[in-house]
């Protein structure tokens, strides 16, 4: 899936009529266009807003009709969406809303305005932080938590375009988003985007995309994955991805009992040329790795062969102690490749990210 596409409706350059053909014939099974919303309201829709300043009402119509007749259950999903865009607080995807809003609509020193706007009638689209500090200083508030969204606000960018966020501002004196957004009491399944602007939507390597793991191909199906936060992220074309902790799935709740050791079963496939590649599977947790840098805690790092269909999924067992806080996650590592340039201490030697699982959520009982 690739949920963050532009078009020439905003700042894109491709026309918005051969989206989601082009994406579809390039192998995606889910796609959305996420054109941005900022300050078109200005014009009072008088007329067609230039794409500079984002979507308009009529173009956010346009959207909605282009994904309906693109739409296509059982083999190709189709989303409309648009891209709430803050110059201080961050952007934010908005998917299946039947209403749309844009930032100048839903201005504010805080960001409350647009919360109760996202929190009005009918329980209306599902959300996302996307890219985490790169746009906003604010970073949403601090990823203040609004409990009223907790289900709906059901993603965070980990992967845009070619870059790993869980590094993002820590070169400097921020924490990293993994960290704030999950530490913050949000349930945000991990996802990857190309955030593509120009026209070659879903053709280029080595940018960000998610994988669902749905019961069917159709929106009702994606939504009922994405609320459920079975998804992971990747930026490698193929790579599958599944996770279980303690018998639960990526995304669900763990119970804890007296036995705190649990084991960690992690399926990874990306076909033949990958069966005996050597990974690194890192399970992060709330806390810091020592250095100074304000970055999950490497509850562990194990190497890894990538299995044949006929060899077991890579399996291995984690302690867990529910005092360091409430959530785990999965990283997938390759050692051979460099890491991010932030990257420093332990995580330099454990090389470039492929995939992160959701999270997975700890409750003592």
């Amino acid at each position: 899936a690739d949920l963050h596409n532009h078009t020439r409706l905003s700042d894109g350059r491709g026309d918005p009529a051969a989206t989601f053909q082009a994406l579809r014939a390039a192998g995606l099974d889910v796609a959305a266009i996420t054109d941005h919303a900022r300050w078109a309201s200005v014009l009072f829709g008088v007329t067609d807003a230039p794409g500079a300043i984002g979507i308009d009402r009529h173009a956010w119509a346009r959207t909605r009709e282009l994904a309906d007749q693109a739409d296509d259950p059982g083999t190709f999903v189709a989303l409309a969406g648009f891209e709430w865009s803050h110059g201080l607080h961050g952007h934010m995807n908005v998917w299946g809303s039947e209403r749309y809003t844009d930032a100048l609509r839903t201005f504010g020193p805080r960001m409350r305005t647009f919360w109760r706007w996202l929190e009005g009638p009918g329980e209306d689209g599902l959300a996302s932080f996307n890219h985490p500090g790169k746009a906003g200083p604010r970073r949403f508030g601090r990823f203040h938590h609004r409990p009223a969204m907790t289900r709906r606000l059901v993603g965070m960018e980990i992967f845009n375009k070619v870059h790993d966020f869980l590094f993002q501002g820590t070169d400097g004196r921020a924490a990293s988003p993994l960290l704030e957004c999950l530490d913050a009491g949000w349930r945000a399944g991990l996802l990857g985007v190309t955030d593509e602007h120009g026209a070659d939507w879903g053709v280029p390597d080595g940018k960000g995309r998610a994988g669902l793991w749905v019961h069917e191909l159709t929106r009702a199906g994606v939504w009922e994955a994405l609320l459920a936060r079975r998804v992971f992220a990747s930026r490698v074309k193929g790579l599958r991805l599944d996770a279980a902790c303690a018998g639960v799935r990526m995304g669900g709740t763990v119970p804890l009992g007296r036995a705190r050791t649990v084991r960690v079963d992690v399926d990874l496939d990306r076909g033949a040329a990958w069966w005996g590649r050597r990974l690194n599977v890192q399970v992060l947790r709330p806390g810091a790795t020592p250095g100074g840098a304000r970055l999950p805690a490497l509850a562990a790092a194990v190497e890894v062969t990538l299995p044949s269909p006929e060899e077991p999924v890579v399996s291995f067992e984690v302690d867990l102690d529910p005092a360091d806080g409430p959530w785990l996650v999965l990283r997938v590592s390759d050692p051979s490749s460099p890491a991010d340039p932030r990257a420093a201490g332990p995580w330099a030697e454990l090389g470039y990210a492929v995939a992160y699982a959701s999270p997975f959520w700890l409750e003592v009982r």
